[in-house]
């Protein structure tokens, strides 16, 4: 048994390379189906552990099975993003059992993180891992590997300072807009979509009261529930063109496979705004603003790979934090590859304990079915009571007795000392005092 992650993050990819491996939380129960079928053709359903984590800084593949298959996920990957198996590659990572676990330790407590110590990357796997679950893709192999994720990054949240120093891209994108508006309480701001990292930058910007907000999104109910939380509007994607120059401020982010805001709108958006600046940010993946926008001169469009010059601030006030964390890490790992391969049959452990197992229950069987037919035929309970442990110990006991007398005398020494910490721990313990 192995386990391996396979991905592409903020640091081994662009924006638009990211994009093309984006995969929508909906979306994941038939990609992971369409994974497996491919892992394991003649029998997916009991084949592959596999789980997808898909964020807007990072795509990554986590398996648990025949690490002979590997090859076969970069293959998926690659035909699945539509590029060349060598592109993807200079753009990637594959890492296997405790390099993996670390890598899975690290992400989960904000430690690979474009903003390091954020939080919303746990809560971004633990969907990724429901997902997983709902699809039948998760085995005991992966459920304990995330489960000791979420451990680790309990731990590393509640002993360490590690998120305290960090700047999140909410706070960022209001530190720039600031930067371009004297005062955001006369700006007007557009919002697109009404997810979780639209909802966080709302209530920055609302922090800050702003002149109007305004929630444009596909569904009317999500964007009515956050409009009403920040009193503001709601309007439909559709009236987004025409309604583009009222703002001073677009944040965007949404699901979409292809861009929301096209250079044509915004080209009209300035026109009518007699060309006062617009600050625009696009935290999607796939991108939900066209590129192109970014050269017009009145517009400032920052991406997410733009921000990362923003959050990595008060870098050495962080460093003891970072060293605390990576020493939890440490431990979590080696807990978890000592888990790993205890269950690895080529181990011997797991065999070995369940061939024990079976022969202590054989005996067991066989001495009761004798004590019940000794008491059928009307023997004192005492003693055939007396008589099964005796019988039970005699059985536990005989090979052990037999190989004390076996061989020459070092191999009696040595089965001696093997037998006395197996059988006499009580007795010992005292006596090391």
């Amino acid at each position: 048994m192995a386990v391996w992650a396979l991905g592409i993050n903020h640091t081994t990819a662009p924006l638009d390379l990211r994009g093309r491996f984006a995969f929508a939380l909906d979306q994941i129960a038939p990609t992971l189906h369409g994974l497996r079928q491919a892992l394991a053709p003649d029998n997916p359903q009991q084949g592959i552990e596999s789980a997808i984590l898909s964020t807007c800084n990072r795509t990554e593949i986590y398996c648990a099975g025949d690490a002979r298959v590997l090859d076969r996920t970069f293959g998926w990957l690659a035909h699945s993003g539509g590029v060349s198996p060598d592109v993807l590659r200079s753009h990637s990572y594959v890492l296997q059992n405790g390099p993996a676990a670390r890598h899975a330790f690290r992400v989960a407590s904000g430690l690979d993180s474009m903003v390091l110590g954020e939080p919303q990357i746990l809560g971004q796997m633990k969907s990724a891992v429901r997902a997983a679950e709902d699809a039948g893709a998760l085995g005991s192999t992966l459920n304990q590997l995330f489960q000791r994720s979420f451990a680790v990054a309990k731990e590393v949240r509640t002993s360490t300072e590690i998120g305290a120093h960090s700047i999140s891209m909410a706070a960022a994108a209001v530190r720039l807009a600031s930067q371009l508006f004297e005062d955001l309480a006369r700006t007007k701001v557009l919002f697109v979509g009404a997810g979780e990292m639209i909802e966080l930058t709302a209530t920055h910007f609302a922090a800050r009261s702003p002149q109007a907000i305004a929630i444009a999104n596909r569904t009317l109910e999500r964007g009515e529930k956050l409009a009403t939380r920040f009193g503001g509007e709601v309007m439909r994607l559709a009236d987004l063109p025409e309604r583009l120059h009222e703002f001073d401020i677009v944040v965007s982010c949404t699901a979409s496979s292809l861009p929301i805001v096209g250079l044509g709108a915004v080209e009209r958006a300035l026109k009518k705004r007699r060309h006062r600046p617009m600050f625009m940010v696009d935290l999607a993946v796939p991108r939900d603003i066209e590129p192109e926008v970014k050269a017009l001169e009145d517009v400032y469009l920052y991406t997410v790979d733009d921000l990362a010059t923003v959050v990595q601030t008060a870098q050495a006030n962080r460093q003891a934090a970072v060293a605390q964390a990576e020493a939890i890490i440490d431990a979590g790992v080696l807990s978890f590859m000592h888990w790993l391969d205890e269950r690895d049959p080529q181990h011997g452990v797991v065999p070995l304990i369940q061939q024990i197992q079976a022969q202590t229950e054989a005996w067991q069987a066989a001495e009761i079915a004798r004590a019940q037919k000794r008491l059928a035929q009307g023997e004192d309970v005492q003693t055939v009571l007396d008589a099964l442990a005796r019988g039970l110990t005699n059985k536990m006991l005989h090979g052990t007795l037999a190989e004390l007398h076996a061989g020459d005398a070092a191999t009696r020494e040595q089965t001696a000392r093997t037998v006395s910490r197996l059988f006499l721990r009580q007795q010992q313990g005292p006596s090391r005092r």
